[in-house]
Protein backbone atom coordinates (compact mmCIF):
# COMPACT_ATOMS: atom_id res chain seq x y z
CA UNK A 1 0.00 0.00 0.00
CA UNK A 2 0.94 3.70 -1.03
CA UNK A 3 0.33 7.17 -0.49
CA UNK A 4 1.00 10.82 -1.21
CA UNK A 5 1.21 14.07 0.54
CA UNK A 6 1.67 17.34 -0.39
CA UNK A 7 2.42 19.76 2.00
CA UNK A 8 3.75 23.91 2.40
CA UNK A 9 5.41 24.89 5.50
CA UNK A 10 5.72 28.02 6.98
CA UNK A 11 8.03 29.99 9.58
CA UNK A 12 11.99 29.88 9.02
CA UNK A 13 12.38 27.55 6.72
CA UNK A 14 15.09 28.85 4.43
CA UNK A 15 18.34 29.52 4.75
CA UNK A 16 18.38 26.73 7.76
CA UNK A 17 19.56 23.53 5.65
CA UNK A 18 15.50 22.81 5.41
CA UNK A 19 15.42 21.58 2.04
CA UNK A 20 18.40 19.18 2.32
CA UNK A 21 17.42 17.78 6.02
CA UNK A 22 14.09 17.11 4.49
CA UNK A 23 15.75 15.19 1.58
CA UNK A 24 17.99 13.05 4.06
CA UNK A 25 15.00 12.45 6.35
CA UNK A 26 12.81 11.30 3.49
CA UNK A 27 15.45 8.95 2.16
CA UNK A 28 15.97 7.22 5.23
CA UNK A 29 12.27 7.10 5.69
CA UNK A 30 12.24 5.47 1.89
CA UNK A 31 9.63 8.23 0.76
CA UNK A 32 10.59 9.36 -2.91
CA UNK A 33 8.91 12.83 -4.05
CA UNK A 34 10.47 16.25 -3.86
CA UNK A 35 10.91 19.64 -2.15
CA UNK A 36 11.65 23.48 -3.12
CA UNK A 37 11.75 27.00 -1.61
CA UNK A 38 8.93 28.99 -2.75
CA UNK A 39 9.16 32.88 -3.33
CA UNK A 40 6.90 33.54 -0.44
CA UNK A 41 9.39 32.39 2.19
CA UNK A 42 7.58 29.17 2.28
CA UNK A 43 9.12 25.35 1.56
CA UNK A 44 6.80 23.16 -0.38
CA UNK A 45 7.01 19.46 -0.67
CA UNK A 46 5.63 16.53 -2.30
CA UNK A 47 6.32 13.17 -0.52
CA UNK A 48 4.81 9.34 -1.55
CA UNK A 49 5.49 6.23 -0.24
CA UNK A 50 4.49 3.82 3.14
CA UNK A 51 1.41 5.35 5.34
CA UNK A 52 3.40 4.92 7.93
CA UNK A 53 6.48 6.41 7.05
CA UNK A 54 4.54 9.16 5.56
CA UNK A 55 3.11 9.62 9.17
CA UNK A 56 6.65 9.86 10.73
CA UNK A 57 8.30 12.07 7.77
CA UNK A 58 4.89 14.45 8.95
CA UNK A 59 5.62 14.61 12.60
CA UNK A 60 9.75 15.44 11.69
CA UNK A 61 7.68 18.70 9.40
CA UNK A 62 6.70 19.97 12.27
CA UNK A 63 9.36 20.12 14.29
CA UNK A 64 12.06 20.49 11.11
CA UNK A 65 15.87 20.71 11.57
CA UNK A 66 17.79 22.31 13.91
CA UNK A 67 17.33 26.05 13.42
CA UNK A 68 14.25 25.53 11.76
CA UNK A 69 11.26 27.07 13.45
CA UNK A 70 7.84 25.92 11.95
CA UNK A 71 4.50 28.49 12.00
CA UNK A 72 2.74 26.28 9.97
CA UNK A 73 2.48 22.68 7.97
CA UNK A 74 -0.71 22.81 5.59
CA UNK A 75 -0.97 19.32 4.70
CA UNK A 76 -3.33 16.84 1.77
CA UNK A 77 -3.59 14.12 0.32
CA UNK A 78 -2.09 13.92 -3.05
CA UNK A 79 -1.79 11.40 -6.34
CA UNK A 80 1.06 9.67 -6.38
CA UNK A 81 3.74 10.74 -9.08
CA UNK A 82 6.49 8.89 -11.06
CA UNK A 83 8.78 9.57 -8.75
CA UNK A 84 11.64 7.04 -7.49
CA UNK A 85 14.07 8.75 -4.99
CA UNK A 86 13.26 12.11 -3.04
CA UNK A 87 15.10 15.44 -4.45
CA UNK A 88 15.59 18.71 -4.37
CA UNK A 89 14.09 20.62 -7.16
CA UNK A 90 15.61 24.21 -7.58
Amino acid sequence: MSGARHAFVRGRVQGVGFRYAARERARGLGLAGWVRNLADGRVELHAQGDPAALSQFEAWLAAGPPGAHIEDLELEDAASGPFTRFEIWR
